[in-house]
């Protein structure tokens, strides 16, 4: 078996946008796919079975195998059964896509708790419940791909979205340590930042920007780290209009004191603390 084919892969939130094209580009490539969406609104209100539906529809009547799900990837219990649609369909699951999201922006003053707990609960529990599902089933079959969708909202930040930016960073969190720990079971994870025209751009960025974003242009790189010949793993590719970046935290050479400086030694040597001109690719100094 090579590529994606015959592989079962959950992808959340599939019912439009990018993850319909990662459905349908999986399906043609010999996937069998769990096409996850709650039919909500963009903020999460609502729900409804008619996206996920439309999907498998699209797959089935090209040749594909496709089951729908309209379980929440917010709770452990709706995670669950999204795996378990798998595994009990096809008979296991190879890989996650966790694409679910919904957003609710504003600026960080006008910022309610209620917003901030219900994009985090999506996009960063969302990743961490489905994941985590899969995982088990991932180190016993030593194989698994991971892919989170990060955003460059998250990598650079973004005015009013403060909620989102924080969940998304922390899925870059979740992968670096996905990637460690899975290692030595066969598991690859990786982070994709899509700069794609969908419901959830559609205000955020002129149309002629958009218009040069089709959706389609992410899903063969996501597809790709899906693959069982991927090597890469703990890596982030920003990926839009035809152009696919890699992104990595770097760290310079730094200032070492011999003591305890004070703050005024400190102000003094700011300009060689914050020097950019030497860097080498971040590593975690505990690791």
């Amino acid at each position: 078996m090579s590529g994606v084919e015959g592989r079962a892969i959950v992808i959340t939130g599939a019912g439009g946008g990018l993850g319909r094209e990662y459905a349908l580009l999986l399906a043609r490539e010999g996937a069998r796919v769990v096409v996850n969406d709650l039919g909500g609104a963009r903020d999460g209100s609502g729900g409804g079975s008619a996206m996920a539906d439309g999907v498998v529809a699209e797959i089935r009547a090209a040749g594909g195998e496709a089951v729908a799900s309209y379980d929440s990837v917010a709770t452990q219990v709706g995670a669950e059964a999204i795996v378990r649609t798998a595994v009990e369909t096809f008979g296991a699951v190879h890989g996650i896509v966790s694409n679910a999201g919904i957003l609710r922006d504003s600026s960080f003053a006008r910022t309610t708790p209620e917003d901030w707990d219900a994009v985090i609960k999506v996009h960063l529990y969302g990743g961490f419940h489905v994941i985590r599902a899969a995982w088990p089933y991932f180190r016993e079959q030593n194989f698994g791909r991971v892919v989170v969708a990060t955003s460059t909202s998250g990598l650079y930040g973004n005015f009013g979205q403060a909620n989102y930016a924080a969940a998304k960073l922390g899925l870059v969190g979740l992968v670096n340590t996905l990637a460690i720990e899975g290692e030595r079971y066969g598991i690859r994870a990786n982070a994709v930042a899509p700069l794609a025209a969908t419901r959830m751009t559609a205000d955020i960025a002129p149309p002629e920007v958009l218009d040069t974003l089709p959706a389609a242009q992410v899903a063969p790189v996501v597809g790709h780290l899906l693959t069982e010949e991927l090597t890469d793993s703990g890596a982030v590719f920003v990926v839009g209009g035809g152009l696919v970046r890699r992104v990595a935290l770097f760290q310079n050479s730094g200032v070492r004191f011999d003591e305890p400086p004070t703050m005024e030694i400190v102000a003094k040597r700011w300009a060689e603390i914050t020097d950019l001109s030497h860097v080498a690719r971040g590593v975690n100094p505990l690791g």
